[in-house]
Formats: C-alpha cells, structure tokens, sequence
C-alpha cells in the first residue's frame, strides 16, 4: 500500500459521521478539507485532538475548511464520543466498515494494530492533496502549524 503523495487528486471517500449522515469528499470542491485521522475514539490524545478542530472550528471555515475528523471506530462510538466532548460543529467519521478503506487508500493503515496512523491530509478546492503529515502515535498534531499553512 503506497500513500497518497502532495500534487496527487485525493481518494474519493464515502463514509457516515457520528450522526449516520453521508460524507462524501467530492461534494466539498470550492472548498478545503482537512482530514485529521486519529487511531481510536475515547484515548487522551486523540480526544484533546478532535477537541483542538472543534475549538478551532470558526477559524477553519474563515480559511475555507471544512475540518474532519476520522477513526476506525463505529458510527455510535463516534456519536457517543462526540457528545461526552462536547463536540457540536466538527463532524466525526467512522471508517469502520469496511475497516479502515480510507485509511488503506491513503495508505496510513496499520494493519497490525487495525487503526490509521494519526495524521492530517488537507485537500484543496480543486481536489488535490496539498499537505500531508503522520505524526508520533502519542504526539498532538500542533493545530498552529495547520492553520498557519492553510493561511498562505
């Protein structure tokens, strides 16, 4: 499995959030999507995550971005975790079935552990893929560093 490269026209990916609503990456064209995968719903880090795209959320969508999260977990883990984070704005995918297909297209499954790295893949209005980094399993990406990129 290769990884998807910067340049290259992202995946289509087709997934419920955390209120069993499609998403569909290709009806987001005119705007960008940041694609914010973390390992699994419930653990410090990856919750301190979705709350930094939630907190941020305002900012996002002044820079023209849609902001997701994604996980491999199911569609009520997602609705569940959601609620206890007091997450409102952010939607939450789960790429639980079939396991990790987007995931696996963007080539940061690992499949020994059966969850995504924890990464941020931004695609721009046209659908290319323009930022991609995977970061330590326990590292918090450092939401600065996005929203300063997305900036120029």
């Amino acid at each position: 499995m290769s990884a998807i490269k910067i340049g290259q026209r992202a995946p289509e990916i087709i997934l419920k959030d955390q209120h069993n609503a499609e998403f569909k990456l290709s009806a987001f064209k005119g705007r960008k999507v940041l694609l914010s995968f973390h390992p699994l719903a419930w653990t410090k880090v990856c919750a301190r995550q979705m709350q930094s795209l939630e907190k941020n959320f305002k900012t996002f969508d002044l820079l023209n971005t849609v902001p997701i999260g994604m996980s491999v977990d199911t569609v009520p883990a997602k609705h569940a975790w959601a609620r206890s984070l007091k997450v409102k704005n952010l939607r939450m995918l789960s790429d639980f079935w079939p396991h990790g297909k987007a995931a696996k297209t963007c080539g940061i499954f690992r499949e020994k552990e059966g969850f995504s790295e924890r990464a941020n893949i931004i695609i721009d209005e046209f659908g290319k893929v323009i930022w991609i980094k995977v970061y330590p399993l326990k590292e918090l990406p450092d939401i600065k560093e996005i929203i300063k990129f997305l900036s120029n």
